[in-house]
C-alpha cells in the first residue's frame, strides 16, 4: 500500500507558470532574475495558504538553476534543481522564526552567511514566520540584513507584517499577495481532479472555493476531505452535507416566499433550517449575501462580481428580475439589523423570524405606495360611506417607510368631476334669537361689556377677512429634494434676518412626508410649536410660491423625546463628550477636576 500524500504536497507548484493566483508576483520576480535584477532581500507577505513559502522555493531554485530557460524558468534537469528538488541543497537554508526565535538563532545564522558557497552562485536563506522573531533577534538581524555579502539573499515570509520592524521592511522588496480568486481555485481544483480521475460538478468545486475564503491549501484540504467521504464523487450534496453549508435552494425558496407573502411558508422553512442544525445568525448572514447577490445580478455590468457557478449564476439572474431594487434594499437593510442585534437579543430565533415578517409585508407597501388611481365610481362615493373610512385607516397602519428606487415624484391629482345634482333650495334664514338688553329703551350712558367668547369669534372673523396665504391653482410636481431645498434657503433667509430661534427649528429636525403634499416637523417644545405657527404663513407662502403647489401643507408636532437636545451649558457639554467617551469621566475623577458653569 502507497504512502498517501495530501493533494497540497503533492500538487505544490514546482515553476513560477503553475502558481495559481499571483501572477503579478511570479512575473515579477522572472523578470528580475532575467535581467539579473535581484535584490538583497525580499519579504512575501499575505494571508495564509496563497504561495508564500512555494513561491520563496521556486525563487531560490530558479536563482542558482545552471541551465535557466528563456522565459526566467528553472530547467529542473541540472545539479542544482535535482539537488533543491530531493532536498539536500547546501545552498539554500530555511528557518522557522516560530521555533528559531531567540538572538541565538540569529547569530547562528550569520555565522552561516560568512560563509560563501562551494557551488553555484548564491546562497539562500528562507525565514518562515518572521514576525515571530523577537525584538533582540531582530536587532541582531538588523546588520546583517542591510550590509549582507554579494552572494547571500534574504527571503523573508510573514502573514503578519504590521508585527515586523519598520526598519526591517525598509531594507527589503516587500511583495503583497492576494487572496485567490473562486474562479482560479476552482479551476485548479478541476485540473487535480481530472489528473487523479475523480468525477466532480462543477457547482461543488465552487462551494469548496468560496469555503477556503482565498486559501488554496484549505481548499485542497476540504477537497481531499470530501473525497474520502464521497468516494471519489464530489458532488453539490456532498459538499455541502460534509461542509455543514445551507443549501442555495434554501434562500431561493425564501425570497419566493417572501415576494408571494407567504408568512407561513417563511416560517416553516425557517423552521427547516434549524431543525437541520444550523445556527440562525448563520442564516440571517447567508440571507444578506443572498440579497446582495440578487442585487448585483440586476444590472449587467455588475454580474462580474458574483463568485458562484454558471448554474447558481443563471438562478440568480432569474430570481433578480421578479424581485424589485426597493424591495431588496429594504429587506437587505432589515437583514444587516437582525445581524447586528442578534446576539444581544435574549430571544434570538423570535428575532430572526420577526425581521423575516417584516420582509413579507415590503411587497404590499410597495404596491400600496405605486397603485393606480382609484376609480371614477369610487371616487364618486361620499367620503363619509364606511367603505371609504375602513380602506382610509386600514392603509393608515400598514403604512411603513420603505426605501425607492429613485426620488418620489408626487402625481399631480385633479379634482374628480362629479355629475350635476339637482339643484338644492337654500334654507331659508334663520332668525336670530333676541337678546334682551336691559334699558335699552332709556338714554343711559352704560356700554355693554363683550365676552370672551364674543372676542374669540370676532378674532376668527378678521383673520378669514384678512386671510395671509396667497392664492393660486398651481399643483406642479416636486420630489423630496425640491421640498428640502426651499426649506433650507428659506432657513438661511430668516438666519440672515437675525431670527435664530426660529432658524434652530428648522435646523433640528427634518421635515417627515405623511402623505402627498402634507409634510409634519417635529419641534422640542411648545415655544418652537409657537415660534413656527406665527410665521407659518410667511413659511407656507415661500414653498407654495417656489415649488408652484398651493396644495402644500406643513404642521408641526410636539415631541420632546425625538426632538435634538444641543448641549449648551459646559456641564452639559461636558457630560455629551463623556457619553461617547467614558474614560473623561475617570480622567475628571483622578484629577479632582471641576466644569466651569
Amino acid at each position: 500500500m502507497d504512502n498517501f500524500i495530501v493533494s497540497a504536497r503533492k500538487y505544490r507548484p514546482a515553476t513560477f507558470d503553475t502558481v495559481v493566483g499571483q501572477q503579478h508576483i511570479t512575473n515579477t520576480l522572472k523578470n528580475a532574475i532575467k535581467n539579473n535584477q535581484l535584490a538583497q532581500a525580499f519579504l512575501f507577505c499575505g494571508p495564509r495558504g496563497v504561495g508564500k513559502t512555494t513561491c520563496a522555493r521556486i525563487l531560490a531554485k530558479t536563482i542558482n538553476c545552471e541551465n535557466l530557460q528563456p522565459n526566467g524558468e528553472a530547467c529542473g534537469i541540472c545539479h542544482s534543481c535535482v539537488s533543491f528538488q530531493n532536498g539536500n541543497s547546501f545552498n539554500i537554508h530555511e528557518l522557522d522564526a516560530a521555533s528559531n526565535n531567540s538572538v541565538d538563532d540569529i547569530r547562528s545564522l550569520i555565522e552561516q552567511v560568512r560563509i560563501p558557497p562551494q557551488a553555484g552562485r548564491y546562497k539562500i536563506y528562507i525565514i518562515d514566520e518572521v514576525h515571530m522573531l523577537s525584538q533582540a533577534a531582530f536587532n541582531a538581524f538588523l546588520k546583517t540584513l542591510e550590509e549582507p555579502p554579494h552572494y547571500a539573499i534574504f527571503i523573508l515570509a510573514t502573514t503578519e507584517k504590521h508585527k515586523i520592524l519598520p526598519t526591517i521592511l525598509s531594507r527589503c522588496q516587500i511583495f503583497d499577495f492576494n487572496r485567490i480568486r473562486v474562479e482560479d481555485m476552482a479551476g485548479h481544483l478541476a485540473s487535480i481532479a481530472a489528473k487523479e480521475n475523480i468525477s466532480y460538478e462543477a457547482d461543488a468545486l465552487h462551494i469548496i472555493a468560496q469555503k477556503a475564503d482565498g486559501g488554496l491549501r484549505d481548499a485542497l484540504s476540504m477537497f481531499d476531505q470530501i473525497v474520502s467521504f464521497s468516494d471519489g464523487k464530489v458532488t453539490y450534496r456532498t459538499v455541502i452535507d460534509n461542509l455543514n453549508i445551507l443549501d442555495y435552494d434554501y434562500y431561493f425558496n425564501i425570497i419566493d416566499s417572501l415576494l408571494k407573502e407567504d408568512t407561513a411558508g417563511t416560517l416553516l422553512l425557517f423552521d427547516e433550517i434549524l431543525s437541520k442544525g444550523f445556527d440562525g445568525s448563520h442564516f440571517i448572514s447567508g440571507l444578506s449575501e443572498h440579497f446582495r447577490n440578487l442585487l448585483v445580478s440586476k444590472d449587467a455590468a455588475t454580474i462580474k462580481l458574483l463568485e458562484v457557478s454558471e448554474g447558481i449564476k443563471a438562478k440568480y439572474l432569474q430570481q433578480s428580475q421578479a424581485a424589485s431594487v426597493s424591495f431588496m434594499l429594504s429587506a437587505m437593510n432589515i437583514a444587516n439589523q437582525c445581524d447586528l442585534s442578534y446576539k444581544l437579543s435574549k430571544n434570538q430565533r423570535l428575532q430572526v423570524e420577526l425581521s423575516l415578517l417584516k420582509m413579507c409585508h415590503l411587497p404590499s407597501a410597495f404596491n400600496m405606495l405605486t397603485a393606480p388611481a382609484a376609480p371614477q365610481e369610487q371616487l364618486k362615493k361620499k367620503p363619509d360611506t364606511p367603505e371609504l373610512k375602513s380602506q382610509a385607516e386600514n392603509t393608515a397602519k400598514d403604512e411603513v417607510p420603505v426605501l425607492r428606487d429613485q426620488p418620489t415624484v408626487y402625481a399631480k391629482t385633479e379634482a374628480p368631476k362629479t355629475e350635476p345634482q339637482k339643484p338644492v333650495t337654500e334654507p331659508a334664514p334663520v332668525e336670530k334669537p333676541k337678546v334682551f338688553i336691559p334699558n335699552s329703551g332709556s338714554a343711559s350712558t352704560s356700554v355693554k361689556i363683550p365676552s370672551l367668547k364674543d372676542l374669540s369669534n370676532q378674532a376668527v372673523a378678521a383673520v378669514e377677512e384678512d386671510d395671509p396665504y396667497l392664492k393660486g391653482d398651481d399643483k406642479e410636481d416636486f420630489t423630496m429634494d425640491d421640498f428640502l431645498k426651499h426649506w433650507t434657503d428659506y432657513a438661511a433667509k430668516i438666519k440672515g434676518e437675525g431670527n435664530m430661534s426660529l432658524f434652530t427649528v428648522f435646523i433640528s429636525n427634518t421635515p417627515v412626508m405623511l402623505e402627498s403634499y402634507k409634510f409634519e416637523v417635529i419641534v422640542g417644545n411648545k415655544s418652537q410649536e409657537t415660534l413656527f405657527r406665527d410665521d407659518k404663513h410667511n413659511i407656507l407662502n415661500y414653498l407654495r410660491t417656489n415649488l408652484k403647489n398651493f396644495d402644500l401643507e406643513v404642521h408641526t408636532r410636539v415631541d420632546e423625546i425625538k426632538a435634538t437636545k444641543r448641549p449648551y451649558t459646559n456641564t452639559e457639554k461636558f457630560q455629551h463628550m463623556a457619553s461617547k467617551n467614558p474614560q473623561l469621566t475617570e480622567l475628571k475623577r483622578r484629577f479632582n477636576l471641576e466644569t466651569d458653569y
